[in-house]
């Protein structure tokens, strides 16, 4: 096709027929693999509004991507226009009123960066290539949540630019309604997000860094986990979160892990974590270190890319004996060509419950935890059982919780606005309809 057929487009513009074409369509998940008409990777403001005027006129599908870790691939699409913002990746600190502004191609590892080494912690996730735009959008779980919120409870405010170019700032004070949205309602919705500002917390000089080992771990054992964990989070001090896993993997067989962020001292963070010494062969570690180096840490562990399939729901209650038996025996076996399936355990509550379920479009802040299910694969021809077993293990997992993670999308989930949403999907979609009324911005699930 004549190149002229792009004139209008600004920014960097990779088509087909470019070399850099297969590496650009690619997701961090590399189990999707979408072939979009073009990609433009935008440097302005004007290469996003013209990119959403070209869309309109040739008649595309818009997709937005910053960070690219959307788990069903929502930030790319067959024969669609991916809006790339990831090269909108300018910070700024305001340092006497704690305030941080981003771009909004800002990645989770660049905020870090900046904050943790002038000794500022931050709410935001763990994988360091997350964008921060998507992952505020969509609530935002973090190792930082239970003391500092979720990070879409630190946004100030944002700056978006709508279906027809149109730059439109939100906040408590403008658009109002569009600033609840965009605290919950997950990336994608509404138009692209050019720009966010933060309210930061106050320094801190070390927290705690902690890990949870456990190898050789049978059902028992990671029944008797769960058991404890369930427990344990009821008045837990809000300033411990921890993300808990219970893997079965191909190389060290079943596992109990954990990871979590304590702000406080080493002999406070043993204290609180003393319940799951209980467990045979549980090992506690705790490092008493900057915010920055525990960060890194944690950050070290993710690969470039992947191949999984997962999903989170949430968790309102505690379980009886046969309901945990019924949950661990979900991952007490693997599918074909699976390297690492599992459960994950986000743990909630603190501040994130004292929030009320209306004042942000993050709905479940009552919710005790979120448990995922998740398998990841290397060969590609066993994406199929994978996807597979991920569905037949969420059957039962969905009959035992009570709504899904925005953040964790699920392209199986039926009634997925009422899912993800709960009773603020009606708000939602009244929202949506405001300032999105032809539908520009829709996925497959996208509100509207």
């Amino acid at each position: 096709m004549n190149n002229s057929y792009y004139n209008g487009l600004t920014g960097e513009i990779i088509m087909p027929c470019d070399e850099q074409y297969d590496e650009a369509r690619q997701e961090y998940n590399r189990s999707i693999q979408k072939f979009p008409k073009v990609i433009v990777y935008c440097c302005s403001k004007t290469d996003v509004i013209n990119a959403i005027c070209w869309a309109q006129e040739k008649c595309f599908e818009i997709r937005i991507r910053s960070g690219g870790h959307n788990y069903e691939g929502y930030s790319v699409g067959d024969n669609v226009i991916v809006i790339d913002i990831s090269r909108m990746n300018k910070l700024k600190l305001d340092r006497k009123r704690n305030i941080l502004k981003i771009d909004g191609g800002v990645i989770n590892s660049q905020i870090y960066e900046l904050l943790g080494n002038e000794g500022y912690p931050f709410p935001s996730g763990t994988c360091p290539t997350v964008g921060a735009a998507g992952l505020t959008l969509g609530g935002g779980w973090g190792l930082s949540c239970r003391y500092f919120g979720l990070t879409c409870d630190n946004l100030l405010s944002l700056e978006i630019i709508d279906y027809e170019g149109n730059r439109i700032i939100a906040n408590k004070n403008q658009n109002s309604d569009l600033f609840w949205a965009c605290r919950g309602s997950g990336g994608g919705n509404f138009g692209v997000v050019t720009s966010m500002i933060f309210k930061v917390p106050e320094k801190v000089n070390k927290v705690c860094l902690i890990k949870l080992n456990c190898s050789n771990a049978t059902k028992e054992m990671m029944s008797e986990f769960l058991c404890i964990w369930q427990n344990w989070l009821i008045n837990l001090d809000e300033r411990i979160t921890v993300v808990s896993r219970l893997f079965n993997t191909k190389e060290e067989g079943k596992v109990i892990r954990g990871t979590g962020i304590f702000y406080g001292l080493p002999e406070e963070a043993f204290e609180i974590m003393n319940p799951f010494t209980d467990i045979e062969g549980m090992e506690i570690c705790i490092e008493y270190i900057t915010f920055l180096e525990a960060i890194e840490d944690i950050e070290s562990v993710y690969p470039d890319s992947e191949k999984f399939k997962t999903t989170g729901r949430f968790v309102n209650r505690n379980y009886n004996d046969d309901e945990i038996s019924n949950i661990v025996g979900l991952v007490q076996d693997r599918p074909q060509g699976s390297i690492i399936s599992g459960l994950s355990l986000y743990a909630l509550g603190g501040k994130v419950k004292d929030v009320n379920k209306f004042e942000t479009a993050f709905y479940y802040r009552n919710a005790k935890y979120i448990i995922a299910i998740q398998s990841e694969w290397e060969n590609p021809i066993y994406k199929e059982d994978n996807i597979n077993w991920v569905k037949r293990k969420f059957k039962y997992l969905k009959s035992v919780t009570k709504g899904s993670y925005i953040n964790f999308p699920y392209s199986n989930l039926k009634n997925y606005d009422k899912e993800y949403y709960g009773q603020n999907v009606c708000r939602l979609k009244e929202v949506n309809q405001k300032y999105d009324p032809c539908n520009v911005f829709k996925f497959p699930q996208s509100i509207n």
